[in-house]
């Protein structure tokens, strides 16, 4: 209690720099230490205790505040419940340096010009056409399944329907002068 009012006397007294330089002098070093072994870089740490300076000096100033430690011990306490504030603050965000690190876009991923090229005839054959197609070549279904997910009476039905997809794509290259090897 005693020191506490030599503190609040001395903050009207006008001497609160040489209370803070004497706060930082002996209590920096030790939140320093904490925050070293924690990771956090000087500047952090520096700007951690700043902020527990001015919190303790925020507090003095309140009436009825005690202090039953050291001033020192109770600025440290306060700079290390802002570090774990942080920390746990900080360990929820991710950099997008960092993200941007892991993600890796695969070669294949943007469709080079042929491949834009059959999309699009593959997109004029029209839906059930691309459907068709894209089961048989590309997710290997068998002509029996396709034909009843798609709604063909039999597999002979589907059969015929990918040999008329196949016509409309070969007319299509035709009309549009576009040659096989174009696509290889």
């Amino acid at each position: 209690m005693e020191l506490l009012e030599k503190t609040i006397n001395r903050f009207e007294a006008g001497s609160r720099g040489k209370l803070f330089e004497d706060l930082y002098v002996k209590a920096f070093p030790k939140f320093a230490r904490f925050a070293s072994n924690r990771n956090a870089s000087f500047l952090d740490a520096k700007d951690i205790f700043h902020d527990a300076l001015v919190i303790y000096y925020e507090k003095c100033l309140e009436p009825g505040f005690e202090v039953h430690t050291s001033q020192e011990a109770y600025v440290v306490g306060i700079a290390k419940h802002l570090w774990i504030r942080k920390f746990h603050r900080d360990r929820q965000q991710v950099s997008i340096d960092t993200v941007e690190e892991k993600i890796a876009i695969p070669p294949d991923y943007f469709p080079d010009a042929r491949e834009v090229r059959l999309l699009t005839l593959l997109e004029q054959s029209g839906k059930r056409c691309m459907d068709l197609l894209r089961k048989f070549y590309y997710e290997k279904t068998p002509l029996r399944q396709i034909a009843s997910a798609l709604g063909y009476r039999t597999e002979h039905s589907a059969t015929v329907q990918k040999y008329k997809c196949i016509g409309k794509l070969r007319e299509a290259i035709k009309t549009q002068a576009i040659n096989y090897e174009d696509f290889h």
